[in-house]
């Protein structure tokens, strides 16, 4: 069973908002999601509870962290999910960022490279009633059976931008990932035109754990 979602929890996630609001995160659609989903209940220890509403990453195990909430919610609000619309997301991790968009109302496919991570969080999202297609495997290859997705999320930084993710984003889709070697990384959003060109632009630096081909 997963743990209790309380009032002092609750009033713990509002202060993190205001918090983030604070950062100029301003859009109202993921702050009001991340409002509705208990991160705490994605810590594999809940001894830790207090930090889970803190603007901090925190390990996972099998080497994974979950992101800085901050780091969530620029994402989110980057890739901007529409209500139906068909979303990968690229390393599941802890299933946190997977709530989120969930909770925006997107039909959320995601794959994660640990097996650790993959069962684990697999159970948990199912423990709290939360839909998504989690599937195991390498996050460079995407999910060419259910592709295309209208718009794809990475979630570790990459050395370069796979090219079966451009593959596999629909015609006037978004791929949001973090470009870059050496712990950092440029946010990089890559817009697919109809007409199957593709337009770039930066959106800041940030740290991710990497991404790897390799799995376990």
């Amino acid at each position: 069973m997963t743990g209790q979602d309380t009032y002092r929890h609750k009033g713990l996630r509002r202060r993190l908002i205001d918090e983030l609001r604070e950062l100029n995160i301003a859009d109202a659609r993921t702050l009001e999601a991340m409002l509705e989903v208990p991160r705490h209940l994605f810590f594999p220890d809940q001894a830790f509870v207090e930090k889970a509403y803190e603007d901090i990453a925190f390990k996972i195990g099998a080497g994974q962290t979950i992101s800085h909430p901050s780091t969530v919610a620029f994402q989110s609000a980057l890739i901007s999910p529409k209500r139906g619309e068909k979303i990968l997301e690229i390393g599941t991790g802890s299933g946190y960022q997977t709530a989120v968009l969930v909770q925006l109302g997107a039909r959320v496919f995601s794959i994660e490279r640990q097996h650790e991570l993959h069962v684990r969080t697999k159970k948990l999202l199912d423990q709290m009633g939360i839909s998504a297609r989690l599937s195991f495997g390498d996050g460079y290859l995407g999910l060419p059976g259910f592709a295309p997705f209208d718009k794809i999320l990475v979630t570790a930084g990459a050395p370069f931008i796979p090219q079966p993710l451009i593959d596999q984003l629909k015609p006037g889709g978004r791929l949001v990932i973090p470009v870059g070697k050496d712990g950092t990384q440029e946010m990089v959003v890559v817009d697919k035109a109809e007409d199957g060109s593709l337009s770039q632009s930066v959106h800041g630096e940030f740290r991710f754990v990497p991404l790897l081909e390799d799995r376990n």
